[in-house]
């Protein structure tokens, strides 16, 4: 094994290989994917990538957790906000979700295809099951509409939010360029808590 000078594993070297392992298990899925892909993806050698991850396993753990945590990171802390109305959280939501799937695109086909083969490992570590069912979010939604289900109203709020970036590849057609895309998605920010609301009202 080459010998590894410690200057080389920087935050700058770290990020790269994290950010080519997305790139890679995306493409490939887990199984398929291999370290040696990763670490051509980063532009590094393999040796580098051993010695600083140890395991495909756990390059996997720790890329998968924290794309995760992004991803939902913005969710949470505005579903347990006892100071902000019911409106103003499905706007806050629809926003920082567009903000931050702007950003990172591939974060939505990444961690929800993930997700799907292990649920429980995922749902457990986040506790999904309390923050969808006690967060103060729920609760105003019930308030708000005693006689429906608000699970519903929430999966329209991410549906509405988080399909146009999974379904991308085949709207882009329809919708135009790059530039197209964002100001629909800007619009989106507008509209998605209007869409919503009046569900509430209706």
């Amino acid at each position: 094994m080459a010998k590894i000078e410690k200057g080389e594993l920087d935050l700058t070297t770290e990020q790269k290989i994290k950010e080519a392992a997305v790139i890679v298990f995306t493409k490939k899925g887990y199984g398929n994917a291999r370290t040696r892909d990763i670490a051509e993806e980063a532009g590094i050698n393999l040796a580098l990538l051993n010695y600083y991850f140890r395991s495909k396993e756990k390059l996997f753990a720790i890329v998968m957790m924290e794309r995760i945590q992004k991803m939902f990171g913005v969710l949470f802390p505005v579903l347990n906000d006892g100071s902000t109305t019911l409106d103003e959280k499905l706007a806050t939501i629809a926003e920082n979700y567009i903000n931050m799937l702007t950003e990172h695109p591939e974060l939505p086909i990444f961690v929800l295809s993930e997700i799907r083969n292990n649920p429980e490992q995922f749902s457990h570590k986040l506790q999904v099951k309390a923050i969808l069912t006690q967060s103060v979010f729920i609760k105003q939604l019930r308030e708000r509409k005693p006689d429906i289900n608000p699970l519903h109203f929430l999966m329209n709020l991410l549906g509405m939010t988080v399909f146009p970036f999974i379904g991308k590849p085949v709207l882009q057609a329809a919708i135009g360029n790059e530039s197209d895309f964002s100001n629909l998605m800007e619009e989106r920010k507008r509209l998605i808590p209007k869409w919503i609301v009046g569900m509430l009202d209706d």
